[in-house]
């Protein structure tokens, strides 16, 4: 599913030249459930938006549903990403003044769908089923607890039935037992519907329900577990 070769990352700040990434090899396979730990300034944050394709390396190959994403446009970038991969964040980044069911709607109208106004408000509904708030599809974001709220914006990265969903750090913003529900749910739906996952987090015990934990410090991966 997704292979990463020799993957760099540099920047240049006031003439500087920094490293990010310093040559990452990674494979990671179809419906593998996958966390990525790492300290602050580790290249964590960045690895991860190279594998959401949000952003690009340096060099390196990244090869994704058998494409080489290092090789594509931006626009290019976000036909694929828009069809491949769901998104969440920790802090959740639902559209304020749009309830439950149109944010859950919104990543459908972001690029050509083949979908009627029906279907598509028949697949919302179905995800917002799916993460346990089918009853609170007019609700807006001020009216949602944080836990809610992350269950929109999950189903809101499901909506476009992509192949890998990209969670960074989804219990952050979360109390305890909230984040344990949406765990839950992370689970149940790398079970269900078979999509690899990869989530970023900083808690160990949280990296024990995945899969497989992979951690990097300084730029490179460290190891694997």
């Amino acid at each position: 599913m997704i292979t990463l070769k020799n993957t760099t990352k540099t920047f240049e700040l006031n003439g500087t030249r920094i490293e990010i990434l310093k040559g990452v090899d990674l494979e990671i396979g179809d419906d593998e459930f996958v966390a990525l730990m790492g300290p602050s300034g580790s290249g964590k944050s960045t690895l991860l938006g190279i594998l959401a394709g949000i952003d690009t390396p340096t060099s390196g190959e990244i090869i994704m549903q058998g494409e080489n994403l290092s090789k594509m446009t931006e626009d290019q970038l976000a036909v694929f990403r828009n069809k491949n991969v769901g998104i969440v964040f920790q802090a959740y980044n639902l559209i304020p003044s749009l309830s439950a069911i149109e944010n859950v709607k919104a990543p459908l109208f972001a690029g050509k769908n083949k979908y009627t106004s029906k279907e598509i408000d028949e697949k919302a509904r179905k995800m917002l089923a799916l993460v346990g708030l089918g009853e609170r599809e007019k609700h807006r974001p001020s009216e949602m607890s944080g836990g809610e709220q992350q269950r929109v914006a999950i189903a809101r990265a499901l909506i476009n039935e992509p192949h890998i969903l990209i969670a960074d750090e989804p219990t952050g913003n979360l109390d305890s037992k909230t984040g344990e529900k949406v765990l839950d749910l992370i689970q149940k739906i790398n079970k269900e519907m078979q999509l690899t996952i990869i989530m970023a987090t900083h808690s160990k015990e949280i990296a024990k329900l995945a899969g497989r934990t992979i951690n990097i410090a300084d730029g490179r991966i460290e190891d694997e577990k």
